[in-house]
């Protein structure tokens, strides 16, 4: 049975923009290992055994990014007022706001503010409307968020 990976029409874009990157590098990483070779004897040879790795690392990412676009299931907020995939919500905790998107595992980054749905914020975050509060227990102790907008 297939794996389906729900992403955002802009996560797909990113993953197709990266792929091509990628595949880009094929020409170059094929150059560095005709030129380790040519440095004698491959058993002793760290340049080719480097560039071989380099290689198997390339192809790997190409594969996962192949599998996840052909499997995709583009999401998008069901704008009912509710947190659910591809909403943006902004969270208040004492004065201080937050954004997050809610997006599916295989391309939150925290940092950038996409948070999936399956982690411990996303998860609380999910079903809930404008006003509702959640508490999330983080290492800091618990921290309450009152939910102010949902787009």
């Amino acid at each position: 049975m297939k794996k389906h990976y729900q992403i955002t029409l802009d996560g797909k874009q990113e993953l197709e923009k990266e792929l091509a990157e990628l595949k880009s590098r094929r020409g170059e990483v094929a150059d560095k290992i005709a030129e380790a070779r040519d440095f004698g004897d491959l058993s002793e040879n760290a340049e080719y055994d480097a560039a071989r790795e380099e290689q198997g690392l390339l192809e790997t990412r190409i594969a996962e990014i192949e599998d996840i676009i052909n499997n995709a299931d583009i999401i998008k907020s069901s704008g009912n007022g509710k947190v659910s995939l591809g909403s943006r919500v902004e969270l208040e905790s004492k004065g201080k706001k937050t954004t997050y998107i809610i997006v599916g595992p295989v391309e939150a980054d925290p940092l950038a503010g996409r948070i999936s749905n399956e982690s411990p914020i996303g998860s609380a975050l999910f079903g809930k409307k404008v006003g509702d509060s959640i508490t999330i227990d983080t290492p800091k102790g618990d921290v309450s968020y009152t939910i102010t907008d949902i787009n």
